[in-house]
């Protein structure tokens, strides 16, 4: 399966207003789309930053659809009163331990790897650092997601509440660390946000 994440840097006082517009707009027009399965939206309200994702079935569908996306996506920018940059994802491991409620937040990590550890690092989140994250307090789910021209990727693990992925703050810096330096990975970003919509719909993918 495959994602396009369109990260809005918007003006705070506009997120709420993107919300809804994203709610009752975005997704009934990515429903009529071939090989849509759901969006999901995470708000950063002190930053502003916003990410919307979209699932597919297929790169070819989610290639195909972006003639028709371009006119919703500028629309939600304009509503969200900020920038819009667009990037185009391989889901590659998606593990769910339940499904999130309405207080549930999302840590989220850049990574930048070397072209010839990217597969080898794929395999060490699978098979290391996942078993570790889901016994993580108010863990709901993860998912990995991969440019694997440009070697990047993006981690992201869903909490229950702030509070529960705050406490597990040090421990998850600790695995990122040990990661960063086993496998020679850079980390380009992190990020913590509220998950206003949860409706990827994407099947476990562990």
């Amino acid at each position: 399966m495959y994602a396009r994440s369109t990260t809005i840097h918007a003006q705070p006082s506009s997120i709420d207003m993107g919300i809804a517009h994203v709610r009752d707009v975005v997704m009934p027009a990515l429903r009529e789309m071939e090989g849509c399965r759901g969006i999901s939206l995470l708000v950063d309200r002190l930053s502003g930053r916003c990410i919307a994702t979209s699932s597919w079935d297929s790169k070819q569908a989610m290639q195909a659809s972006a003639e028709r996306i371009w006119p919703v996506r500028n629309r939600a920018t304009e509503i969200f009163g900020g920038r819009a940059v667009a990037e185009q994802w391989e889901i590659a491991v998606v593990h769910r331990d339940h499904h999130s409620g309405p207080a549930a937040c999302v840590r989220a990590t850049w990574l930048k790897a070397r072209p010839e550890q990217f597969e080898r690092g794929i395999d060490f989140y699978r098979w290391a650092v996942m078993p570790a994250v889901e016994e993580f307090d108010g863990f709901c789910s993860a998912s990995l997601m991969v440019d694997p021209l440009g070697a990047r990727a993006v981690v992201s693990v869903a909490y229950d509440s702030f509070e529960t992925m705050e406490r597990s703050s040090d421990t998850a810096c600790s695995l990122r660390t040990a990661m960063l330096r086993d496998l020679g990975i850079d980390q380009d970003d992190v990020g913590e946000f509220e998950l206003a919509i949860a409706h990827l719909h994407v099947p476990e993918m562990a």
